[in-house]
């Protein structure tokens, strides 16, 4: 496994966010497909026409391995854009997972299969199979512009977007934050208080009264 990619599967993603700037969380509409789930890899983008999932099948075959394949379907859920088959074909294919802003099917299967998907809903409706999309170009997904080669990384909590440039500053810095907090956890269970580790002005001043 790509190294990058290793050690930011270990840093929670609040973390990592944190670390980004606050910036780069795709909304709340975006969510796991199965909880337990976790996903990293370079995005490689999708521009699809709502309702038809060929864009997503010309994706896999050009995708790079570690890969996870971001789809653009105008939040398009009525029909399922992705499903068993595609998700068994992507992991023998080396595509770590799925971020579509759209609705998939076969979530149950899915979730057997093991691969990880996160999507604005679920449809068991069928799509058509006419239009090819754009492949590689800069896309919206979950309200977050995204490029092909930034870094995506998932979990229950969401999906946060790391622009390409900024992959090791955010690396370096999330894992700071990552073991600041695990000290901090540490000093809570000896009994200290968030208010006497944090020192928050507004807390000071009212305990200061």
């Amino acid at each position: 496994m790509d190294n990058v990619l290793d050690r930011f599967d270990k840093i929670p993603l609040g973390n990592i966010c944190d670390a980004n700037g606050k910036v780069g969380a795709m909304d709340y509409g975006i969510r796991p497909i199965d909880h337990s789930k976790r996903l990293s890899g370079y995005a490689y983008t999708v521009k699809g026409h709502p309702g038809d999932n060929v864009s997503i099948h010309m994706a896999m075959l050009e995708a790079p391995k570690d890969s996870v394949l971001v789809v653009d379907m105008n939040g398009y859920c009525k029909g399922g854009h992705f499903g068993e088959i595609m998700a068994t074909a992507c992991l023998e294919h080396g595509i770590r997972g799925l971020v579509i802003d759209g609705s998939v099917r076969d979530a149950q299967d899915i979730e057997d299969v093991g691969f990880p998907v996160f999507a604005r809903g679920i449809c068991p409706n069928g799509t058509t199979k006419y239009d090819v999309g754009k492949r590689g170009i800069p896309i919206v997904c979950g309200g977050v512009q995204v490029e092909t080669g930034d870094l995506i990384i998932g979990s229950r909590d969401g999906v946060v977007v790391i622009k390409k440039d900024r992959i090791s500053d955010v690396l370096t810095k999330a894992e700071a934050i990552m073991h600041k907090e695990e000290e901090i956890i540490i000093q809570l269970k000896e009994g200290m208080t968030t208010a006497d580790v944090y020192r928050f002005p507004a807390l000071e001043k009212e305990r200061s009264k």
